[in-house]
């Protein structure tokens, strides 16, 4: 009978081996293969991005939480993908949800889309810019009125645009 530490240690080495495998076949182990309007090749990516925009929105990575100034944005405006600068989230949808990254509880119209993300033995319904289809958190049904929504972005991902005065 294996013991609670050769279980664990088994689960953990089945995760490494999806997540190589996957990596051999060309796609994160949260990635998606649908063609999205705005494409680039990873080089192009690489030349407009920090390393941790990149590797959050091309290789579905997540920031620590807590580490992104945009949890404290008030300002009247839009949060736009880092990617593409396409809308995404108004700040009037956005809320403090005590996660460490920024939270909304509604997009844009056509703003995200979503793909089921079966990683690390969950299920979470990952969310990502309907253009250019970087990665930019997870959607959970945990939020506020009048949606239900809570829209946990990584705040790499986004960029704010204030309103003009």
């Amino acid at each position: 009978m294996p013991n609670r530490r050769t279980v664990i240690a088994g689960v953990f080495l089945m995760a490494s081996v999806g997540g190589f495998l996957n990596s051999l076949r060309g796609k994160s182990s949260g990635g998606h293969d649908e063609n999205f309007p705005v494409q680039k090749t990873p080089e192009e990516w690489r030349k407009i991005l920090s390393p941790e925009a990149f590797y959050v929105l091309r290789e579905h990575g997540t920031e620590r939480a807590g580490t992104s100034p945009l949890n404290k944005e008030k300002r009247q405006g839009k949060f736009v993908c880092a990617g593409c600068n396409h809308d995404l989230f108004r700040s009037d949808t956005k809320y403090e949800s005590g996660t460490g990254w920024p939270s909304f509880f509604d997009p844009m119209p056509g703003a995200v889309a979503t793909t089921e993300d079966n990683t690390f033995f969950m299920s979470r319904t990952e969310v990502h810019c309907s253009q250019c289809g970087g990665h930019l958190g997870h959607v959970f049904p945990d939020g506020p009125a009048p949606t239900g929504q809570r829209y946990c972005m990584n705040g790499v991902s986004l960029k704010f645009e204030p309103d003009a005065a």
